[in-house]
């Protein structure tokens, strides 16, 4: 199975200019959760999503519209393309710890977005097998890579040193 066949083609995005009340905006208009953010020429350049959003927020005494998306984007950019096997992309959300990916043409610019939602809906039992079957075993392991915790640094360092 292709990443095109199961991702969302429609995605929105915004500039590193915009706000992020107007940011919210998009995502509360698109019920989604990720904002791709695209340069000048539309090339993705970072994300931003609810939680960044929020943890931004909520640690800045500062109004939704005075903080710019460059300043609470990320710019560690892990994408996919529409051609890939959906195994692929899985593996990368699962190394990364992200339930989302931007889908990008071959010289960056947005093409859809992949989530595990989308992932979710296109998953099979465990009765067939092939390149065009994604099973509820491979969905869930993916899932538990995504939400198993990590420490935070400063825990892990005190771990170590112990």
């Amino acid at each position: 199975m292709k990443v095109k066949e199961v991702m969302m083609r429609t995605a929105a995005s915004c500039s590193l200019e915009a706000n992020l009340g107007a940011a919210v905006e998009i995502l509360w208009d698109r019920n989604c959760g990720i904002l791709p953010i695209a340069d000048a020429e539309q090339k993705v350049i970072g994300v931003v999503t609810d939680r960044d959003i929020c943890i931004a927020l909520g640690t800045r005494n500062r109004l939704p519209g005075d903080v710019k998306v460059g300043e609470v984007m990320s710019r560690r950019l892990f994408a996919c393309g529409s051609d890939d096997d959906i195994r692929s992309a899985l593996a990368v959300m699962a190394q990364v710890k992200v339930r989302r990916l931007p889908v990008v043409t071959g010289d960056g610019k947005l093409e859809g977005i992949l989530s595990m939602d989308d992932v979710v809906m296109h998953s099979e039992g465990r009765g067939g097998r092939g390149p065009n079957f994604v099973s509820y075993d491979e969905v869930v392991e993916t899932l538990k890579s995504v939400y198993r915790p990590e420490l935070p640094q400063v825990i892990q360092q005190k771990a170590i040193g112990a």
